[in-house]
């Protein structure tokens, strides 16, 4: 666990202790040889242990609160650090009356000087709140050489489903003020990524402009335990680990009642004709490789410009879970690329 914090920089956004007295049994660990055809620093990720609070489930509003701020603080205390490294500033603001914070790179080339892309964090629509959920965001501004506007949505307990996509969509309309959609991108990881392909969804319900690109890292496109990896990947994934820990109370604590098949919660059940070019993000030992695969062929049978990274031997998220990793710099770089070939 040493070893993998070290390679994470202090960013905790998946290693804080959980709150004591919610806790329940472990589960059967399965393990894999770790592959040599990865960087040592990926290797040390895939090989570190499962993180022992994945079967965290709270119990009550306050249980959930007392944790998701545990956690909170935990990744937060590293992104100064983080932001030094990568030469980006933050503004703490808001558009609309939503919390955002504005990540800005310390030279934007004259491409990108009228583009900019909106970042939703991940987190199980429960974790990361405030600044803890730009990690992604400073990772992506610092490569990218683009602003990025991090939404700082609202979440469960106080504010289920659809709270959070509306403030993703509050955000982007404030944003369409300012930019043409075709120079407005698009991008999260995990629940970010369930909720950028929801967006459009959204927007194209509300009968807004569609936004030039999209890149949904391992997209939660299915909030079901539906999809072959959710069981090949069980106690492979050493991230996520199973659906049955605090991912599954998560979702019907977002989904506050409502069915998890609705298209707004499980984007991979809607009708995706006409999205915009897309980029999906996912890993071998993936918990939601299929939730990423589902989609990327639901949208290539809709006639969708959309292409697949998968790396070998990731669990849930890692290409951004150490910082000096070549897969991490691989990552952002090709969502730079696509960025850049797709907007306008």
């Amino acid at each position: 666990m040493r070893q993998l914090m070290r390679y994470l920089g202090g960013t905790a956004l998946l290693l804080c202790i959980a709150v004591s007295g919610v806790h329940a049994q472990d589960a059967t660990e399965r393990v894999l040889p770790v592959p040599t055809t990865v960087s040592p620093e990926l290797q040390a990720l895939i090989g570190a242990d499962s993180l022992h609070w994945w079967n965290t489930h709270p119990r009550t509003a306050q249980e959930w609160k007392a944790w998701i701020g545990k956690m909170a603080k935990g990744a937060a205390e590293a992104l100064p650090e983080l932001r030094k490294k990568m030469g980006v500033t933050v503004v703490d603001g808001s558009m609309g009356g939503v919390r955002t914070f504005t990540l800005t790179p310390k030279t934007i080339p004259a491409s990108n000087q009228e583009r900019v892309l909106l970042h939703l964090h991940g987190g199980g629509y429960v974790l990361n709140p405030g600044e803890a959920g730009t990690l992604e965001a400073i990772y992506m501004a610092g490569f990218g050489d683009m602003k990025v506007v991090s939404v700082d949505y609202r979440m469960p307990p106080d504010s289920p489903y659809p709270a959070a996509l509306d403030d993703a969509l509050t955000v982007y309309r404030e944003l369409l003020k300012n930019y043409p959609s075709e120079k407005i991108g698009v991008f999260g990881t995990s629940t970010g990524g369930g909720m950028t392909l929801a967006l459009v969804l959204r927007a194209r319900m509300e009968g807004l402009p569609l936004p030039g690109a999209i890149a949904p890292g391992t997209p939660w496109t299915d909030l079901t335990k539906t999809g072959d990896s959710y069981f090949t990947n069980e106690g492979v994934d050493n991230i996520l680990v199973s659906y049955e820990g605090w991912l599954k109370d998560a979702a019907l604590l977002y989904a506050n009642g409502h069915d998890l098949r609705d298209p707004l919660l499980s984007p991979v059940y809607g009708d995706v004709k006409g999205f915009p070019p897309t980029l999906l993000t996912t890993g071998t030992r993936d918990l939601f490789l299929s939730n990423t695969v589902r989609m990327h062929l639901k949208l290539r049978e809709a006639g969708v410009m959309a292409d697949l990274i998968v790396f070998e031997g990731m669990s849930h998220a890692q290409y951004y879970m150490a910082a000096d990793a070549p897969e991490t710099a691989f990552h952002f770089t090709e969502l730079s690329r696509f960025f850049n070939r797709h907007l306008k």
